[in-house]
């Protein structure tokens, strides 16, 4: 705004002043504004008129408010310099060739953030199939960092499905099934999965990470709200940031906090006509290793009317009595569950994932991924696909997997042996065992914090540094020690910068159906000896 003072004529002859505020064009800087002062008080100032008759007092009204304005005008001056909102009060000039010398001189920030400790670890590479068995450094080792819960990797079943599905098949160039067409096995595969868990519809996924994350935006959009367990894996943190949704996290697997928190977001939502509302968590958690209360969230459900989004990556195939999954473990009907997503690289030993519910469930993620595919969000467009083509062996696979588990009922029942006999503190002579072992809840410094049917058995410092990044170090120095000295192969949970969780970091053993028992022994007996001696003075 520029403001200037005019005089005007009145009728009687006499002159008063006027305000008049105008709008200028240009950009408002402070040099022309102060040049608006100076012009108002040196060129604009009725000097004819003040010895005008009657004229001494409108002009000393008039010198008040020009100086008033020069003082407000100074005061904005002094304003912006504080804030450093201008450019600097007073130049700096430079010799010739000076700016070009501080053009060469400087020195752009790095692409890349520096490289760190825990940047530099390099993963122990697998030189065979990742079975309860496999070799590393040309050393066979017991593996525990693989979640081939049924014992799937390297099934003979499984090895001649894929070898007749190539050869009818063949290989080629790979793309998502809206690249490339659907192929028969694709059909096949779905509605075997739909078959296995009781669903009316099933729809699968390239990549087992990505069909949560591809769900979730696919559901959720921005201005709906999510409520979400503060522990679930990446993948799930990606969906929800993808969906640019409301994000409300509640305690870990905590359903006094989840109630609480459903009860704040409906109260604050009451007006509110069209709002999707979800909850989402995991069935196994793979931070914590702890089992959802899966008929606690129902009920919570049915309650303050959300729709529930579950991720049974490492129930299904596991819980249960037939592994159909935390829904059959709680005696929970599936239809109760509005939409249900799952890896296939766990349980079933192949690639991809799959998501069940009803028709309009899966039918609407087709529709968003043709939505998607014209450009809106190409992140997305890439991942919320079927199998490529040039893999029917993946689905073929899955659906052998399936055919065996149901053939073999008694893989669960073995399964669930294994991981007893891991986390139990055994004082006498294992059954079936001829020697001593103590079991895990004598490790020292370590604590169990999974649930007993947890396919992941999960042990936690029981006295934190405080430092999430000397907790790590440590579990991971317990991990490598394990491997080199016994030939134990376990993984820690690493946290990046992109992984929001907000539990505390562990070692993992992802317990198989194919492990015997003098394994879990070796493993149990292992990690005792060697976290005694690198958690000494840490308790």
């Amino acid at each position: 705004m520029r403001c200037i003072y005019g005089l005007q004529q009145e009728r009687d002859g006499g002159v008063s002043v006027v305000w008049d505020v105008r709008r200028s064009k240009g950009v408002f800087s402070v040099s022309s504004f102060y040049g608006a002062l100076v012009g108002d008080a040196i060129g604009v100032f009725p000097w004819k008129c003040i010895w005008a008759p009657g004229m001494q007092k409108r002009w000393i009204t008039y010198f008040f408010i020009v100086q008033l304005r020069l003082g407000f005008g100074a005061l904005l001056l002094l304003c912006l310099a504080w804030c450093g909102c201008n450019r600097p009060l007073c130049w700096e000039y430079y010799r010739v060739g000076e700016i070009d010398e501080l053009c060469d001189e400087w020195v752009p920030e790095s692409l890349i953030p520096p490289i760190t400790e825990e940047m530099q670890y390099e993963p122990p590479v697998l030189e065979s199939a990742a079975g309860p068995h496999t070799i590393i450094n040309g050393k066979e080792v017991v593996n525990f960092a693989s979640a081939n819960y049924l014992g799937f990797v390297g099934h003979e079943k499984l090895i001649e499905s894929c070898s007749s599905t190539l050869e009818k098949y063949g290989v080629g160039s790979c793309s998502a099934r809206g690249f490339y067409g659907t192929l028969d096995v694709h059909l096949d595969c779905e509605a075997r999965i739909a078959k296995f868990l009781g669903t009316p519809d099933c729809i699968l996924y390239s990549y087992g990470l990505s069909t949560i994350f591809s769900a979730i935006p696919a559901f959720s959009k921005k201005g709906d709200i999510i409520v979400a367990d503060e522990g679930v894996h990446w993948g799930i943190q990606n969906g929800l940031y993808l969906s640019r949704s409301t994000i409300v996290y509640f305690k870990h697997n905590d359903m006094v906090s989840l109630q609480s928190t459903l009860e704040k977001v409906t109260a604050e939502n009451k007006r509110a006509t069209k709002l999707r509302r979800y909850i989402v968590v995991e069935a196994v958690y793979q931070n914590s290793g702890q089992i959802a209360p899966l008929d606690e969230i129902i009920r919570l459900k049915e309650k303050y009317h959300f729709r529930v989004l579950l991720d049974e990556s490492n129930s299904f195939g596991v819980l249960g009595s037939s592994g159909r999954g935390i829904t059959e473990h709680y005696g929970v009907p599936i239809e109760k569950v509005d939409i249900i997503t799952a890896a296939m690289g766990h349980s079933l030993a192949t690639e991809g994932g799959f998501c069940v519910g009803s028709v309009r469930v899966t039918a609407h993620q087709v529709r968003n991924y043709h939505h998607l595919k014209k450009g809106t969000f190409v992140s997305v467009v890439l991942v919320m696909s079927s199998l490529p083509p040039c893999c029917p062996y993946l689905a073929t696979a899955a659906i052998t997997a399936i055919d065996v588990l149901e053939e073999n009922p008694d893989l669960t029942t073995k399964l669930d042996k294994n991981i007893a006999v891991l986390r139990k503190a055994l004082s006498s002579v294992a059954e079936g065992v001829g020697y001593q072992f103590r079991g895990l809840s004598n490790i020292r410094g370590l604590k169990i914090v999974s649930d007993v049917k947890s396919p992941i058995v999960f042990l936690r410092l029981k006295n934190s540094t405080g430092s999430l990044k000397s907790d790590s170090q440590l579990l991971e120095h317990i991990a490598e020690q394990v491997l080199k000295e016994d030939s134990v192969f376990v993984v820690t949970s690493k946290r990046s910068l992109l992984d929001k969780c907000r539990l505390p970091v562990g070692i993992r053993l992802f317990v198989s159906a194919s492990h015997s028992e003098s394994d879990l022994l070796k493993a149990s007996e292992s990690l005792k000896r060697v976290a005694a001696a690198v958690l000494a003075g840490h308790d």
